[in-house]
């Protein structure tokens, strides 16, 4: 199936932010300990999250390409998402912890002003973090990726962090050192806006969550078939980057096995073309006819 070759594709993606944040909070921790600067440690203990939340998308994103089996007829597609709300949780503790140092150097004994060097790195992880950025968010609408887009975000996050840090650390060499210490707090922060982020989008998926606005664009499709009369359910569910939907539509009575199957399977090809990883159930039942004398018989 497409959607499983979508989501080897997708693995690059992970791959990537895996090496890129290994890499820049490396040197992050490094510099940030030997600067003086706990905006840079806590650009780097993000890195370090986000590195598992990395994990966490690729683990799911190989489990997910398992196929259905006796106890998954839906297959594993949901693996990801598991995944991405167990990161959530790690990325919402790495998140306190950085407040707690940021409190804490706060109150404590005035630190020594970052060096000149730890701005440069912050500067240079922006740029690398941008890069990762733009080829998954390419790389998301290339394959339709959900997880790899959220992945794209989340690296577009890391870099506009580091850019804060850059600026809090040339703002605490300056002469003022509580910047660079704000600025942590500010990190902590947004790691756990993040955190929360993911979490939020994970519950909703694993508890049936549909987007009202996918629901009324897919109605309106649906409505539009020829010889649809009316369309009287509509449920959605997302396993992964997969939609599955369930509809419920009423048809002329008299039309034989082979017309209204036509039906479905335009409805099917007009929903494909929006919405390409999407499994359609539909169930057709007896709507209304025309009389002898002209009016309609209603048959539900």
């Amino acid at each position: 199936m497409e959607v499983y070759a979508n989501l080897r594709k997708g693995e690059k993606g992970a791959w990537l932010s895996i090496g890129a944040y290994i890499f820049l909070s490396a040197i992050k921790l490094s510099f940030g300990f030997t600067g003086s600067s706990e905006a840079l440690i806590a650009d780097g203990l993000n890195n370090l999250s986000d590195i598992i939340a990395s994990v966490a998308v690729l683990v799911g994103l190989r489990i997910s390409q398992k196929p259905p089996d006796e106890n998954h007829h839906y297959g594993h597609l949901r693996a990801e998402t598991i995944a991405s709300l167990l990161a959530s949780f790690i990325m919402a503790v790495i998140g306190i912890q950085v407040l707690i140092n940021a409190i804490r150097s706060f109150f404590g004994p005035a630190e020594a002003s970052p060096s000149p060097f730890t701005a440069g790195v912050a500067f240079f992880s922006a740029l690398v973090m941008y890069g990762v950025y733009r080829f998954n968010m390419n790389l998301s609408k290339k394959i339709k990726s959900s997880s790899v887009k959220a992945a794209a975000y989340d690296n577009r996050s890391d870099a506009l962090v580091s850019i804060g840090a850059g600026i809090g650390i040339i703002g605490a060499i300056l002469g003022a050192p509580i910047i660079d210490v704000l600025t942590a707090f500010i990190v902590g922060l947004i790691i756990i806006k993040t955190a929360w982020d993911i979490f939020k989008e994970s519950v909703l998926t694993l508890t049936d969550a549909f987007n009202e606005e996918e629901v009324e664009t897919m109605s309106v499709i649906v409505r539009k078939v020829p010889g649809v009369q009316a369309l009287s359910d509509f449920k959605g569910r997302n396993h992964g980057n997969v939609m599955f939907v369930d509809l419920t539509i009423s048809v002329d009575p008299y039309l034989n096995v082979m017309e209204s199957h036509w039906i479905t399977e335009e409805i099917e090809r007009k929903i494909h073309k929006v919405k390409p990883n999407c499994v359609i159930l539909i169930h057709i039942e007896p709507g209304f006819s025309v009389s002898f004398d002209g009016e309609e018989e209603n048959l539900l």
